[in-house]
């Protein structure tokens, strides 16, 4: 009867650790763009990667917000990848950014790039985001600096 009992208890508590690896990352409130809420349950794998920006160019200038944005990204992106993440498992993008040398932000450019990174065919996923507006950056040349929070269950 003692084995049985323990058997069971076995069962049931093997069960249990099965069902707590079982969570997932809950996405809520999706929008265009982005996610309102998104949960992280314990014993999720995280991932902080450092705020970053564009390279120049070859001609040594920066382009502009668009290309910016991308540059940053796909930089993100090989980090993520070469790391054994995806662009998927990031549930948080920061950006900090200024006007460009006509007075304006913008918003529109960085929006378009973005896109080809959150909520596309390749990650349908979109984190949580916040974008804010500075006087300046550190880098001459920079219009956005991005930090990335990435997070994933373990495999």
């Amino acid at each position: 009867m003692k084995k049985l009992v323990s058997a069971s208890l076995l069962t049931a508590l093997l069960g249990a650790g099965s069902f707590a690896t079982a969570q997932e990352i809950k996405r809520e409130g999706e929008g265009k763009l982005f996610y309102t809420t998104i949960e992280i349950p314990a014993g999720a794998e995280t991932l902080y990667l450092s705020g970053s920006g564009a390279s120049p160019e070859e001609d040594g200038s920066w382009g502009d917000m668009e290309a910016q944005a991308i540059d940053t990204l796909e930089k993100f992106k090989k980090t993520l990848e070469s790391r054994g993440w995806s662009m998927s498992d990031v549930v948080q993008v920061r950006v900090f950014a200024v006007a460009g040398e006509d007075g304006e932000l913008d918003f529109a450019g960085f929006n378009r790039g973005y896109m080809q990174f959150f909520g596309t065919g390749e990650n349908p996923t979109k984190p949580v985001r916040s974008f804010v507006q500075v006087a300046d950056l550190v880098v001459d040349g920079w219009l956005l600096e991005i930090e990335v929070r990435a997070a994933r269950m373990p495999k």
